[in-house]
């Protein structure tokens, strides 16, 4: 058990901690949410004992073993099977004192000390080292590469099989996945399933956080809040408590429009129903956490695009890498409606891609047409890098335009939590996330209708990971996006293409079959046909072929019916809404008025579900009728 008792922590003059009292119990499972700054690290450091409260009491067992995640790395000789195998310590020590009694010759002290290391599990180190390196995504080959030669995303990964490898009782995890592709995401997730100590769980990505953690601990007004539940249920917890607030009322309202605009949008132009009938229900789901949200300091949008022609650039059988293709004979036509995941394991040549498309590099093969009005907003995955440190956020986007006044800069920046004197200051000692911030705020700024995003949600926090979902959900433009981030990913394409083995093909099926892709390996989801026993006289195959069309002609017919009955519901809704926006309907004379008005809106919204299931519903009948 590790208790808090009363604890106040300071950094410098800001208090992070005020009097807190959190208890945690041995073999449980939490994540840490809070806004970048409010001290999620400082905790960390605190139960590790790099920082001492200025008041209160941390209590926790003498013997308990503890395990953190190194966010830097030195550069070091050793291979990275031996720096792994380092987190071991008392194999290490273990390992130490066999070959001092070797040289010894204490034939005693060698047969205790091996004796020693059967009991720590030492014979089978090295075959745990390597699984934690493959598991993470290192191929057999890089094992003996020194830690020198890995770039610092590899590096950070090597920090975490690190910690993987350390015995500990409480393992403290700062950001796992943040350069991770979603075959390690995943693959982490079921190491962390089967841990058993008490895990403490940092994390921007809550599909991860869904399914890992059983408790939240949230920083709230300087104080730390143990929700029961993964992030979902913290998430409705708190927007049932937020929703009670009259004051939101408003902000509600306008927050269900833009998600019930979006379900619309999506519906009319799906293809798939499987597809279709996953995205509505989290989409509709999103509508009930909402309120959650409002107290949220980021509140932009994606800004229209001064064009937005019918299709923005053709790919014509491409090859792309570099020395040699990574990726060839590719052909794909971007529309300005398109909006496409892109899903593969790291180095199949999904960064490498938007680089391409971005023109940031050159073609190995084949041509890419783009439209004179195209705009594109590049997001890289390491964009903070190629930010200029000694620039503040107003000059970087008065560079863009000279002409817009300060105050509109201002604002614009406030939407990202840029406030006051913030936005003048060098961006030099700015965290991780504000560059992210910074960055993804130049992209907005120049009004794209096409973004091309490369793991835009690295090192943003769960708050700003929503706004960037919201704000992806109503941008008007084309979107190609790379994300380990599942929700996100889920919520704002609606197409999927596969890179693997140099090709790039139409992944047919949502995120959830590509995760049993991924976890079941090479075993394959799709079972044979069973083949018809004899045969169809033509007279017959001609009667079957009537009654298919006749069929699909049925079910087009009440397809159409239905997506206009629920196009007239949400008119109406939408009427109803306006009406309830009128603070005069909130007065004592008008109270039968209002309940009328509510519960027609709740009939409503009851009607709307059961059509929009019918259609879910015909789709899919309508798509198995066509195969």
């Amino acid at each position: 058990m590790i208790s808090l008792q009363d604890i106040s922590l300071r950094l410098g003059s800001q208090l992070l901690l005020d009097e807190v009292a959190l208890t945690v119990y041995a073999g449980q499972k939490a994540g840490i949410i809070g806004r970048n700054g409010t001290g999620k690290t400082s905790l960390f450091k605190l139960l590790m004992g790099e920082l001492s409260p200025d008041t209160g009491e941390l209590d926790f067992p003498k013997d308990l073993r503890k395990s953190q995640m190194r966010q830097e790395t030195k550069g070091s000789q050793s291979s990275a099977i031996e720096y792994v195998i380092d987190g071991d310590i008392k194999f290490r020590d273990i390992e130490k004192q066999l070959a001092q009694a070797e040289q010894a010759n204490d034939d005693h002290k060698l047969a205790l000390l091996h004796a020693e290391l059967d009991l720590h599990g030492g014979w089978t180190i090295q075959n745990r080292a390597e699984q934690l390196l493959s598991g993470l995504g290192f191929p057999p080959e890089d094992f003996t590469r020194t830690v020198d030669e890995f770039s610092g995303g590899w590096r950070i990964r090597l920090n975490l099989a690190q910690a993987l490898m350390t015995p500990s009782d409480l393992l403290l995890l700062d950001e796992p996945t943040n350069h991770l592709d979603l075959e390690a995401t995943l693959w982490l997730q079921q190491w962390l399933l089967r841990y058993q100590g008490t895990l403490l769980l940092v994390s921007h990505d809550r599909s991860f956080l869904d399914v890992v953690v059983g408790h939240i601990i949230s920083f709230e007004n300087k104080k730390l809040i143990l929700y029961r539940g993964n992030y979902s249920a913290f998430e409705k917890q708190k927007a049932e408590r937020m929703a009670q607030q009259q004051a939101q009322y408003e902000k509600q309202q306008t927050r269900k429009k833009e998600i019930e605009d979006f379900v619309r949008r999506f519906r009319a132009k799906a293809s798939k129903a499987r597809q279709a009938q996953s995205r509505i229900k989290e989409l509709s789901r999103m509508v009930d956490i909402a309120p959650a949200h409002i107290d949220s300091p980021f509140h932009f949008k994606f800004l229209e695009p001064a064009k937005l022609p019918p299709s923005l650039l053709a790919c014509d059988k491409i090859a792309i890498g570099y020395e040699t293709p990574l990726i060839q004979g590719f052909s794909i036509n971007i529309r300005s409606d398109s909006r496409i995941g892109l899903l593969g394991s790291n180095g199949q040549g999904k960064s490498t891609l938007l680089k391409v498309l971005a023109g940031k590099l050159p073609l190995l093969g084949g041509e890419i047409n783009r439209s004179d009005h195209i705009k594109i907003g590049y997001c890289a995955q390491h964009q903070v890098d190629e930010l200029d440190i000694s620039a503040t956020p107003m000059k970087l986007i008065q560079s863009l335009n000279g002409q817009v006044r300060e105050q509109e800069i201002r604002n614009f920046l406030g939407g990202f939590d840029f406030q006051g004197d913030r936005v003048t200051e060098t961006i030099e000692h700015f965290s991780g996330g504000e560059k992210s911030r910074l960055a993804l705020a130049l992209v907005v700024w120049q009004k794209p209708n096409l973004l091309l995003m490369d793991e835009p949600t690295n090192h943003l926090d769960l708050e700003m990971c929503h706004s960037l979902t919201v704000g992806l959900q109503a941008f008007s433009g084309a979107l190609i996006l790379v994300s380990h981030d599942r929700h996100l990913l889920g919520n704002t394409v609606d197409q999927f293409l596969l890179v693997k083995d140099g090709k790039l093909d139409i992944f047919e099926g949502d995120l959830n079959d590509y995760e049993k892709l991924l976890l079941e390996s090479n075993k394959s989801d799709n079972k044979p046909r069973q083949a018809k026993a004899g045969k169809l006289n033509k007279k017959e195959l001609r009667q079957q072929a009537a009654e298919k069309r006749n069929h699909l002609k049925s079910l087009r017919t009440n397809t159409a019916k239905l997506e206009k009955d629920i196009q007239l519901n949400q008119n109406r809704l939408s009427a109803i809404e306006e009406k309830l926006a009128d603070s005069a309907l909130y007065e004592d004379g008008q109270k039968d008025k209002l309940n009328k008005l509510l519960q027609e809106r709740a009939q409503l919204i009851s009607a709307t579900s059961e059509l929009e299931e019918e259609w879910l519903n015909n789709t899919e009948k309508m798509e198995h009728s066509e195969q």
